[in-house]
């Protein structure tokens, strides 16, 4: 096998605060160009995004696509609307907090069946607020959905939202939120939110090039991420990371750094530790 790729996916979320001299937001243009101007290999934001398609052809850039559903009839158009912008993988957030498991089995196995109808790659995210909240729920949709199937479903994970769900530590990361190892191995799409415990996002910097103090301590648990998935079948043989970073409007405090200049900082340290863990496979 060829030696595998990481592409850096930068969330244009992160560059939410960015503002011109007139003090007007940055255009989806203007985010993808600096996007392709900080060294990254693609993006995501949502498929309904205005000038997305033009600036996706002006940076070269590539795109994962990212939608919301809450119903079987929101996956068909919204699939076919990604899929038209590029071929990258696609993450959804399905349902609500409230959905059960019984009920998020059976839109996933919708979901997953009309990716595979129209030649899409969609990952169901593990995210708050969604019928992924809890690792109890997300475990067992995956095992719902495979006594169905007879296989899992792909599945995104940011594992900032069960880290502080469960309240963890930096001692036992790596050894409680990897309870699926085979699960995380076959998805080639990671969203990796700086995070720790009691907060579902930390600095990755102090402002400048100095990691915080919090990142430090997540950083084994990256790395672990890294070795895991090289260990494992490769899907595609490429592995989407996502610096996700979300800006002073919630993950963010109004005492963060810079949200934009944090996912430059994270991407780049990825870089790092996925070359680290590259040579050690």
């Amino acid at each position: 096998m060829s030696e595998p790729t990481l592409v850096l996916q930068a969330n244009l979320w992160s560059l939410t605060n960015q503002q011109n001299a007139d003090g007007t937001d940055w255009s989806t243009g203007q985010k993808l160009d600096a996007i392709k101007a900080a060294g990254f290999d693609a993006c995501t934001t949502g498929i309904n995004a205005p000038g997305l398609a033009e600036g996706l052809t002006k940076t070269g850039l590539r795109y994962g696509g990212f939608f919301d559903a809450g119903e079987t009839a929101h996956f068909a158009p919204r699939i076919t609307k990604a899929l038209s912008l590029d071929q990258g993988p696609i993450n959804c957030q399905l349902a609500d907090h409230d959905t059960s498991i019984e009920d998020a089995v059976e839109l996933t196995v919708g979901l997953m069946t009309e990716a595979e109808k129209q030649g899409a790659e969609v990952y169901l995210e593990v995210h708050r607020d969604t019928c992924t909240e809890t690792p109890e729920k997300t475990y067992g949709i995956a095992e719902g959905v495979k006594a169905k199937t007879g296989k899992y479903p792909r599945v995104n994970f940011d594992f900032s939202h069960p880290a502080s769900v469960k309240h963890l530590g930096p001692s036992n990361y790596i050894e409680r939120l990897f309870e699926n190892i085979p699960l995380f191995q076959a998805s080639r799409l990671w969203h990796m939110r700086p995070f720790n415990g009691h907060h579902c996002q930390v600095p990755v910097t102090d402002g400048t090039t100095k990691h915080s103090p919090e990142y430090e301590e997540l950083r084994p648990f990256i790395r672990k991420a890294f070795d895991l998935w090289l260990a494992g079948p490769r899907p595609g043989n490429e592995f989407w990371a996502c610096p996700e970073v979300g800006p002073k409007i919630g993950y963010g405090l109004s005492c963060f750094p810079d949200s934009w200049h944090e996912a430059q900082e994270l991407g780049k340290d990825l870089r790092i530790l996925w070359a680290e863990a590259l040579a050690a496979s």
